[in-house]
Formats: C-alpha cells, structure tokens, sequence
C-alpha cells in the first residue's frame, strides 16, 4: 500500500523504514516539527522522572541533575530512548496515561514528588491521576511540537493525484493538524478517502469528530499492531 507517515521526526522516518521492510511505498511527510524548548531545569529534588513521550527524551541527555533519578517511561519505545541517554532505572508502562500512573504508584509512596518531562501541548493524564492520589507533579516543558504552515508538497502533489492508499496517525495533534492542512489546500476530499490507522482511540478523535472514516484503531497503542493492521488490508 502507498502509505503516508505525517508523524514529526525522528519517528516519521523510523516509521517509513518498518513499512519499506513490510512491503509498502511510504511517503515520510511530516506535519509536525519538534524543537526544544531550552527551559531551565526546576528546582529539586524529585523522586522520579515521568516520560509521556519520547520526543522529551533528546532534551534530557546532558541534564546531570537526573542521572541516577528512576524514570517511569509510558512505554517501550520511550524506555528503550531513555536508556539510551543513560537516564534511569527505568521502569517501563504498557503504553497509556493509566498504566503509567499505575506504575508510579506501585513503585513510590504518595507524597512523591515527580518531575514531568512534557511538551507544550500536553494531556491532563497522568497528572491528574497521580495529584489526585497524593503525589506532586511539577511540569518541565522541555520540547514544543509545531505545526507545519502548510501541507506537505509531497503530500499535496500524491493526494491531487490520487497515489495514497492510507494514512497512519500516531497522535491527536498530528492527526487533526494532518486533517486541517489538507481541507486548506483543497485537498480535503481526498484525505477523506484515505484509509485512515490511528494508534488510540484518542488518536482518531479528532478525525472522527469531523467526519473521517478511521478504518482502525488499535487496542494497545503499539506501533507493531498498527503495521500489523495494514498489513492485513486488502491491497
């Protein structure tokens, strides 16, 4: 299938290589930009490190402050890139804001107090959970992830021509951002007409609320059951 990845970078291309090995023509086209945000570190101490996303992971690497803090990572991929920056232990989340918090309060006693690495677009959880259950957690807004202001040519030039087959949508933002610059350009219709793979319910939100067919959601937010998913499609 002719698969298009508008997740931001690093992902979009690691995305784009796991398609090629499966079999697909992806075309790497992101519509969100990462950029650290070169906030100073709050002051300490803290008892854990909570990661709800990789893209916090690159701002943390030289911060010497949190060598030796146990992180608590939302899932695989992000666990795998904290250690990788020699940040930890690590505990790993199955994926989702509940689990995450779940972890925490397995592992610390309430009244911990938790730096949130996060970016300038953020959900409320796990924050919430984790205050609401006597745990302080204190935001370190470490990236910002912006919009690109106008769609992709590349993707511009396929949806005019009819060469994509699918989308795949890794977050809520980069889904309705995805969304928003095709109806600008004039490509809307053409968007809709996609096969749209979105990684949550959440995810695919923004999509469905405007109309758009999601012809999947995955139960667990993993990449793998995405690519699985459109492996199976008909061609």
């Amino acid at each position: 299938m002719r698969v298009w990845v508008a997740r931001p970078e690093p992902g979009a291309a690691r995305t784009g290589t796991a398609l090629a090995a499966r079999g697909h023509t992806p075309l790497v086209a992101p519509v969100l930009v990462v950029r650290p945000t070169g906030a100073a570190m709050p002051d300490g101490p803290f008892d854990g490190l909570l990661l709800t996303s990789a893209n916090a992971v690159p701002a943390l690497r030289d911060t010497a402050a949190l060598r030796s803090l146990p992180v608590f990572a939302v899932g695989a991929r992000t666990a795998a890139l904290a250690i990788a920056a020699g940040l930890g232990p690590v505990r790993q989340g199955p994926g989702d804001a509940a689990g995450l918090a779940a972890l925490v309060a397995e592992a610390l006693p309430a009244g911990a107090r938790l730096l949130h690495a996060t970016g300038t677009a953020r959900k409320p959880e796990p924050a919430e959970t984790l205050a609401a259950a006597g745990f302080s957690v204190v935001l370190f807004v470490v990236y910002s992830a912006d919009a690109v202001p106008d769609l992709p040519s590349s993707a511009k030039e396929r949806l005019a021509a009819g060469a994509l087959d699918a989308a795949l949508h890794y977050s809520r933002r980069s889904a309705a951002t995805a969304l928003a610059l095709a109806d600008r350009s004039g490509h809307g219709g053409a968007f809709r007409r996609l096969r749209h793979y979105c990684l949550s319910v959440d995810v695919a939100s923004p999509l469905e609320a405007a109309g758009v067919a999601v012809h999947f959601v995955a139960a667990r937010p993993r990449e793998t059951d995405l690519l699985d998913a459109l492996s199976a499609a008909p061609r």
